[in-house]
């Protein structure tokens, strides 16, 4: 079975097996993002900056990488460490910066709803790297399934899951409130095609690194981690007076953190060993992971929409991954 099939070559059926259980585990850590981060909130509000929460789980997996060569889980590299080699780490980190950034600026220019729906945009500019940059093929039937994910994504974003106190289906954060007016400014737009260009360079540039690199998985994590700590320290630092940075931090915010980091290190595994498209079915898939925990921790409903969208997830994986 091949990587772009969805397995591993050369793993035996244990082995396979925890690759399926890490799948399993990273989709579920995704899928729990945003209902954990909706439980940390006080008054409504997110009490602490989101810039403490991103160095902090930054600084996390610095330190479990670390954690991991000095206990010796994975073995350090003979010879020299080749530092000269950490240095192409600058740009992933540099990538993922802006892409993080982008987000929170993203939203000066369009409503919540339109950035959920043509976020996923993204989809299609990581495939396009992801064939342009690893010449990697895509057949028709995979393309169509990467088509699916697509508007599996728009369709959850649209309208998957509904406060009980409203009759207007849509995101959970604009039917809390009054809602907002679709719209989307000519700036705005430009910004989301270079967000969505970023998210899909990003993502290839950093699967090219680990895999042509011959180094253990942990030293090259720590190249990466350590350049996305200096990184989100200088703009942690450069983001004015606001609350300390572990100001507001709750048992729930921890969680948060901890989770994060625990699933950059499954992410990295699987764009080392797998690939960034089956990094977007994780993705996908944790749509329905988030959906069944808002509906249960946040009391929301599920939608029509949900439905459709995880029908549409199903298809596309049988599409991309099944016998052909």
């Amino acid at each position: 079975m091949s990587v772009e099939d969805g397995g591993v070559p050369g793993l035996g059926r244990p082995r396979q097996a925890r690759w399926t259980l890490m799948l399993l585990l990273s989709t579920a850590m995704y899928g729990a993002h945003a209902p954990l981060l909706a439980l940390c909130h006080v008054d409504g509000r997110v009490p602490f900056r989101p810039s403490s929460a991103v160095l902090l789980t930054e600084l996390t997996k610095l330190l479990l990488c670390a954690l991991s060569l000095l206990v010796g889980w994975q073995a350090w590299p003979q010879g020299t460490p080749p530092w000269r080699q950490a240095a192409p780490f600058a740009l992933s980190a540099l990538l993922y910066g802006a892409n993080n950034n982008l987000v929170i600026y993203l939203q000066r220019y369009m409503d919540p709803s339109t950035y959920q729906v043509l976020s996923n945009l993204k989809i299609g500019s990581t495939a396009l790297f992801y064939c342009l940059c690893l010449r990697h093929r895509l057949s028709a039937r995979q393309g169509l399934a990467l088509l699916l994910l697509m508007a599996a994504g728009a369709c959850y974003a649209a309208g998957g899951l509904q406060d009980p106190g409203t009759t207007l289906p849509g995101p959970p954060s604009a039917a809390a409130t009054s809602p907002m007016p679709l719209h989307i400014t000519p700036l705005g737009l430009l910004l989301l095609i270079l967000y969505c260009l970023i998210s899909g360079l990003s993502s290839v540039y950093t699967e090219l690194l680990l895999k042509r690199q011959r180094l253990p998985l942990a030293l090259q994590n720590l190249f990466l981690y350590t350049f996305g700590v200096l990184l989100n320290l200088g703009l942690h630092a450069g983001g004015g007076p606001g609350p300390g940075l572990l100001e507001g931090f709750s048992g729930w915010a921890a969680l948060v953190v901890l989770s994060q980091a625990l699933n950059g290190l499954l992410m990295s595994a699987v764009m080392k060993h797998g690939s960034s498209i089956t990094r977007l079915f994780v993705v996908s898939c944790s749509l329905v992971v988030n959906a069944v925990l808002s509906a249960a921790l946040l009391r929301l409903q599920l939608t029509a929409a949900f439905f459709l969208a995880t029908l549409l997830i199903g298809l596309a994986v049988c599409l991309y991954y099944g016998s052909r």
